[in-house]
């Protein structure tokens, strides 16, 4: 299992606001970790954190995991104090009704609840119809909208207000797993790396704006500065045993069945079967989940930068996705690191990633 101390370290990073374009404060937790094992550290203008082992090995594997998470901003004031608030990634509005939220304002941390008309005083249509982002309101508590602005402003980003919770059975709770979870698992697989490193040049990469990024985000910034003959994307999936969840359509993917390895149209082929191959070798459970056309992860932007990246996508499983209780299982998490550690020292400069 997952060493105790990395757990914390975590529950620290889970615990950090940081919605896409203000990622900076789990940023700083990423890398203060990253630089008790790794070679190098270091950020960039996106904000991304990389950290390195073995800058001297050939040829370069980027892992990578992005560090954003959904988040809202507020849009305005209006003059009783109260803050209206636009998304900031993909939300169903109804997860928000009723939550606390923590926004970063300019002097510190600001607290507000997310307000809604009672249902006591909703006509019968209304009480059946489903909640827009527009019939909600954030209360922090102001008499007016003078008093909320020296404490708010427009373009404060904020998050959900909860804290990372363990569960039985090894699970965790969050509301920022996808995809602080990734993010996690690469350092975490570097760390693995470092301890018995190959020939390869294994680079870690906590990546930002994913949820945000029909354009790429970090993840192609990076990309492009590392110049990776190989790339392996980590993020989350959806879990397929609660219930409502169609098989059919989504695969069978259940909390605690291994790592997801994705086999389709974007991933490249040579190596995914490094990766299938070592799940096998080292008898590490998995499934394999078929992707026709995109992936909607930093896998579609990473393989078609500079040259092409031949690019691979693991996921874990993750239930209740964009809500304040995702959910994993840290069995899924410690056996993604450990196969992902494994893959990169079996790459050296004879591996031909050519798709033939």
């Amino acid at each position: 299992m997952l060493p105790e101390s990395s757990v914390t370290f975590l529950k620290r990073l889970l615990d950090s606001p940081g919605p896409s374009g203000f990622e900076s404060i789990p940023a700083r937790v990423w890398r203060e970790e990253a630089k008790t094992f790794a070679t190098e550290v270091r950020g960039d203008v996106a904000g991304n954190s990389l950290a390195e082992i073995n800058p001297k090995g050939s040829p370069t594997i980027m892992l990578d995991g992005h560090i954003d998470e959904i988040g809202l901003i507020v849009q305005y004031i209006d003059d009783e104090g109260f803050a209206h608030v636009g998304p900031i990634g993909g939300w169903d509005p109804q997860v928000l009704v009723g939550q606390r939220i923590r926004f970063l304002g300019r002097d510190g941390d600001v607290f507000g609840v997310i307000g809604k008309k009672p249902i006591h005083l909703m006509k019968n249509d209304d009480r059946e119809k489903a909640s827009k982002m527009s019939d909600l309101w954030v209360d922090i508590g102001a008499a007016n909208k003078s008093e909320a602005e020296e404490r708010l402003q427009v373009g404060d980003p904020g998050v959900i207000d909860s804290r990372a919770m363990d569960f039985p059975n090894k699970r965790l709770v969050s509301r920022s797993i996808d995809d602080r979870i990734g993010a996690f698992t690469a350092l975490e697989a570097l760390r693995r790396y470092a301890k018995n490193p190959g020939k390869a040049r294994v680079v870690a990469v906590a990546t930002t704006q994913e949820e945000i990024a029909w354009h790429g985000g970090g993840a192609l910034i990076c990309a492009a500065c590392l110049n990776p003959k190989m790339a392996i994307v980590i993020d989350v999936t959806h879990a397929s045993d609660s219930p409502g969840m169609e098989k059919k359509e989504l695969g069978d993917h259940k909390l605690g069945s291994g790592p997801v390895l994705t086999r389709g149209a974007l991933i490249n082929p040579v190596v995914f079967n490094l990766l299938r191959t070592a799940a096998e070798k080292k008898k590490i459970p998995f499934t394999i989940n078929a992707a026709g056309r995109d992936t909607s992860t930093n896998a579609d932007a990473i393989h078609i930068a500079r040259e092409g990246v031949a690019t691979a996508l693991v996921s874990i499983p993750n239930r209740y996705m964009h809500s304040p209780n995702e959910m994993v299982s840290l069995e899924d998490v410690e056996r993604t690191a450990e196969l992902i550690a494994e893959v990169c020292r079996e790459i050296g400069d004879k591996t031909d990633f050519t798709a033939r």
